[in-house]
């Protein structure tokens, strides 16, 4: 295991200057949300996207922190950014705005449609968020619920959207390091400026987190979206993140 340990670290500190040197094209997409495409004769079956993620995380005092991300997958070609500013109200509660962009080109549109549309525009999508998370211990399992509004503004209009998230995590010893199993499952709720709404995602995700360096963390994680919205495929991610402490 203590060799296992050792391989993966100088795997992931090679792949660390590899993120840093190609920011200019950060990476995974979480929250990828297109439109739904036309028919067509021929329909496909769910997607596969392997992709990832680089995350900084630096403490601005002892209740808040600033986060940014940077998301890649190169199967749909949509990079992300993301800024988040966790605030620690309570020791239960956090409130957390943030801010999202990411853009889709028509290739990636073509691949994510469950029939072939042949799009041609670039989808780009700005959102505003806020969540409050409560989060609680029982012995070493930590149990989270996260409650969500995204303000989503696209170019054929602005959308509201709720998300609900319930997530449980326990620490382990492994080889004298603390990794970390996860798993959670999400819901999409979206309501155009017509008023009319559905629930759209069902999200499910599981994976691990683990110490590489003093300050890197190594995610690696699988993400299956199942989406109720006709014309898209569901979509499975591999995704290996690497989280980067300044503190």
């Amino acid at each position: 295991m203590q060799q296992l340990v050792r391989v993966v670290r100088r795997v992931v500190t090679s792949g660390l200057v590899i993120w840093l040197v190609s920011l200019a094209a950060p990476c995974a997409a979480q929250e990828l949300d297109v439109p739904a495409a036309p028919d067509a004769s021929e329909g496909r079956g769910s997607l596969f996207v392997p992709g990832g993620f680089l995350g900084v995380f630096t403490p601005v005092g002892d209740r808040v922190a600033l986060n940014a991300y940077g998301f890649y997958y190169g199967e749909v070609a949509a990079p992300v950014a993301q800024v988040d500013v966790p605030v620690r109200v309570t020791k239960f509660l956090t409130i957390t705005p943030s801010y999202l962009y990411y853009e889709v080109p028509p290739s990636g549109l073509n691949t994510v449609s469950e029939h072939p549309a042949g799009f041609f525009n670039t989808l780009e999508e700005n959102q505003f968020r806020i969540d409050g998370t409560l989060k609680f211990s029982v012995r070493k399992l930590e149990i989270s619920d996260r409650n969500m509004y995204v303000r989503r503004f696209l170019q054929t209009g602005d959308i509201d959207r709720y998300r609900q998230r319930i997530a449980i995590a326990h620490p382990l010893v492994v080889a004298g390091h603390i990794w970390k199993p996860f798993a959670s499952v999400e819901a999409f709720y979206d309501r155009g400026n017509r008023g009319n709404g559905e629930w759209t995602r069902n999200r499910i995700m599981a994976g691990t987190t683990l110490p590489i360096l003093k300050h890197v963390l190594f995610q690696p994680s699988y993400v299956r979206d199942n989406y109720r919205v006709r014309g898209l495929r569901d979509v499975n991610y591999l995704q290996f993140g690497l989280i980067v402490s300044t503190k």
